[in-house]
This record gives C-alpha cells, structure tokens and sequence, in this order.
C-alpha cells in the first residue's frame, strides 16, 4: 500500500511543464521535497533548467530536463515519451507554462491573442489529454498512491477577476477552469484526481518591473488583505499538498492562494 505518511511522494515521478523558472521550478522542488522525482520541462532556456535539476538532485531526487513546447501536439507528444523513457511512468503531471502578451484591446494583435490562447489553454490541453491517455496506460500503482494519476493545472486569480488590457490572458484563465472542471468530472471515476491552483500576485519576473516601479509594490499590496506578495515556494507548497494522497478526496476544484485577493478588499465597508 502506499506510504502511511498521507503527503509522502515517494516512490513517485512528476513531469511538470514551464518549470525552469518561477512558480513552476518551485513547483518542481517542492513536489522533490516531499519525494517525488522530477521531469523538468522547459522551451527555451536550457540553462535555467538545469538550475531547476541541480536543485532537485540537491534534495536527493532524480530530475531530468526535456525540451517542449507545450502549444505543439508533437512536442507535448514526444516530451511524455522522453520523460517516461527516463523516469519511469509519470504519477504526477502538472500544467504550469504560460505567458503573457499585454495590450489594450485595440491595440492587441491576432498573434498576441493566439499566442497566449495557444500556450495558456490549448496547451493545457494538449498536456492534459496526453497525461490521462498516460495514467490509463500506467494503471493503479497502489504501492505508490491511492489515485491512478493526478493532474494539476496552474491557474490564476484572473479565472474569476477580469483583466482589462490583458483579455487574451484572462479569456485564457477563464477557459483553463472549465477545462479543468471538465476533465475532472469526466475521468473523476477511473480514480484521476484533476485539480488547479490558482496564484494570486506572486514575486516572479514577470511582475518585476511593476513592483519596482515607483509606488508599484504599495498598489499592489492594496489589492492584497493578508499585505504581502506571495513566493513562488507559497504555490510549490499548495501544489504537493493538491497531488498526495493527504488531498485524495479533492477533484475538480481550484485552490486560490492569493492572500485574500480573490475578496475584492477595494469593496471592503463599501458594499
């Protein structure tokens, strides 16, 4: 049976895409630390990646870097052969990558809408349908886990705030909920667990030169009750708790770590 320690990932592999940088090598690392070996997806930066690897292999668990990008089916198609060949049948697959390309709405382009359509949602579901079609292949390892596999999506807060000058990305967010909710309830019966985590603002480099700007990081706070901006660490550690078997009577929902942002605090006394 699998291990009596409910948040123990031993014994376990996850692939997960976006991961050498930012909130997905966090993610990465945390699901290490609690066990798990680790296929490090990347698209461009190799170096990086082998960052994110280094440190996995620190905390005395196997990593492997693959190159992919999620928004090609061939890619995603053949990073899953790559990780399996290396690492084993994957237990674990979280769907991290993404981008944006920010612009008021009549100065956004169709490329800047596809690109981020392509990467944020249609690659959600490209590496969603290969991680079930690869759970299925697996079967239940109950040595390991109580759930034949478990899928996580890396969400946001912008699944239910809108974002003006940035519909592509928000339109994106809305649309990787209800993928998710749909896988959900669609596999929830073959013991699949499909689960998303949904970051509020968090400290990456892609809010940088926002929170450096002069008065950027007091506005920000303002839209924060809890005052502070979040760490990558902060997602990681949601995203270990939502795939171990501590969490095995959770699917289909999302997990908001936002700091209250999701709360509206601007209508705080004025409702």
């Amino acid at each position: 049976m699998a291990s009596t320690d409910l948040h123990s990932l031993h014994g376990q592999t996850a692939l997960v895409t976006g991961s050498s940088s930012g909130i997905g090598e966090a993610i990465a690392v945390e699901l290490a630390r609690a066990g798990a070996d680790i296929i490090v997806n990347y698209r461009g930066s190799a170096d990086s990646a082998k960052g994110t690897v280094d440190s996995v292999e620190a905390l005395g668990r196997r990593a492997v870097a693959v190159q992919a990008d999620v928004s090609v089916e061939a890619d995603v198609i053949a990073m899953f052969d790559q990780a399996e060949a290396a690492l084993g049948p994957l237990d674990i697959v979280v769907s991290n990558a993404g981008l944006q390309r920010d612009s008021a709405i009549a100065d956004m382009s169709l490329d800047d809408w596809n690109t981020v359509i392509s990467t944020n949602l249609t690659g959600g579901f490209l590496v969603g349908r290969e991680a079930i079609r690869r759970f299925r292949k697996k079967g239940l390892r109950e040595d390991v886990s109580r759930s034949l596999g478990k899928l996580l999506f890396d969400n946001s807060v912008h699944q239910r705030i809108p974002w003006a000058f940035r519909v592509n990305y928000a339109a994106s967010k809305g649309g990787l909920r209800l993928l998710m909710e749909s896988l959900a309830q669609e596999v929830a019966h073959e013991k699949i667990r499909v689960n998303a985590v949904a970051p509020g603002a968090i400290a990456t480099a892609i809010n940088q030169s926002e929170r450096e700007k002069p008065g950027g990081l007091d506005a920000m706070l303002k839209l924060i009750p809890y005052g502070r901006i979040g760490e990558p660490a902060d997602i990681g550690r949601v995203a270990a708790f939502l795939v171990s078997d501590a969490a095995d009577y959770i699917t289909g929902q999302t997990l908001f770590t936002d700091g209250g942002m999701t709360l509206y605090p601007e209508f705080r006394g004025n409702g």
